[in-house]
């Protein structure tokens, strides 16, 4: 099937890509990481931080939202745009990967996936169809096939089931969003866990299928690293080099360089805001756990350096302080600071990439982190 082409392939590297996405609600430029606003709101944020932070996508989660408050209430105020703020561009997800990990009595069929609320118990019917559905109510720029997720490691059996369920769901979220509005964008999903061969399978029926981008699914579920990143250099260079690449659920700042290196353009993890409501800080020396009792006394910043004005101008010892306190505006600096490392990240790796220096800017930053924080005094 053809679609029209949103994305712009700007530069390479090797194999890393730096690229323009074009969406209803603006540019997006990749390599990019997509912070999770799960149900609408970004944990310990607010949005305009998130903005200044250099994020020019988001993530929400169509499992939570189609929950409270509903999709159909989001769309009559506007869209999720409008109903957080947020205004700019939005990927949802098609809401299988909640339905697997926190539904209760949940139960798997051709048709849907049915399962009871965590809210409420109530009984509910997931299908592609209304899984596309709630996305487009919410007015998503990027909406997700849903598909079935298989966590790692499994049989090779129950991976090619799921993997199969999950490309004729494909087709039908194809025909669901046949009368979306021009300009928005919906992504297949490869799976085939851990096994080559079914990611060669999944990725040439998708491709087949017609899609605006492909999201490499199934990864970051418990496996180590080493085969995670075989799997993707499985996988990328079997989807179109014209269309955005999206790897699902990552991930850390090593992750990220190294699936870049591997041809990745998007990614999306809870993890910036998750660690900064645990206390820990994301920082070109590597993570900085702040309740160390190694911060009590010291009056320096986690970064001099940052662009990021919490990251320079706050002390250790207050970040300390209220880290061990339990203070509400510990976690909201640290995921601010956080979310801003990540975007940070990200420019110096299309940077890197706009000006053929990439293998080196991945050497710079990796001897960054090895060399850990800086003493303490």
């Amino acid at each position: 099937m053809s679609l029209p082409n949103h994305f712009e392939l700007l530069a390479t590297c090797g194999a890393a890509r730096t690229g323009r996405l074009t969406t209803p609600h603006g540019v997006v430029r990749t390599p990019a990481f997509m912070p999770v606003g799960t149900a609408g709101a970004m944990k310990g944020m607010h949005w305009r931080e998130v903005r200044e932070a250099g994020a020019d996508i988001v993530l929400g989660n169509t499992y939570h939202l189609m929950l409270r408050p509903g999709a159909e209430r989001i769309a009559a105020l506007g869209g999720l745009q409008k109903f957080t703020t947020w205004g700019g561009p939005m990927l949802t997800d098609s809401g299988g990967f909640q339905v697997m990990s926190l539904a209760e009595l949940r139960k798997v069929s051709e048709h849907a996936v049915t399962f009871r609320s965590h809210i409420d118990g109530a009984k509910v019917e997931l299908s592609p169809e209304r899984s596309i559905e709630v996305q487009r109510l919410l007015g998503s720029d990027i909406v997700m096939q849903l598909d079935e997720l298989v966590r790692l490691p499994a049989e090779r059996s129950e991976i090619e089931r799921a993997m199969q369920l999950s490309l004729r769901w494909a087709e039908r979220s194809q025909r669901a969003f046949e009368t979306a509005s021009a300009g928005t964008m919906m992504f297949g999903i490869v799976q085939g866990g851990d096994v080559p061969e079914l990611r060669h399978a999944s990725a040439r029926v998708l491709v087949e299928i017609g899609f605006h981008g492909y999201a490499i699914g199934g990864l970051a579920v418990g496996e180590p690293q080493s085969v995670m990143l075989s799997m993707i250099e499985e996988t990328a260079p079997a989807l179109p080099q014209e269309r955005p690449r999206y790897l699902m659920g990552v991930g850390t700042p090593e992750d990220i360089l190294e699936a870049v290196a591997r041809g990745v353009d998007m990614f999306d993890c809870v993890m910036p805001t998750r660690n900064g409501r645990h206390g820990m800080a994301f920082t070109r020396f590597g993570q900085i756990n702040l309740r160390n009792a190694r911060h009590i006394d010291d009056p320096r910043p986690l970064d001099e350096e940052s662009p990021w004005p919490a990251a320079r101008n706050y002390s250790r010892a207050y970040l300390h302080h209220l880290v061990r306190s339990g203070e509400t505006l510990g976690a909201m600096l640290l995921s601010e600071i956080n979310v801003a490392y990540y975007q940070q990240l990200m420019q110096g790796i299309r940077d890197a990439i706009a000006g053929a220096r990439f293998e080196d800017f991945q050497k710079q930053t990796r001897a960054d982190w090895a060399r850990g924080d800086i003493a303490s005094r």
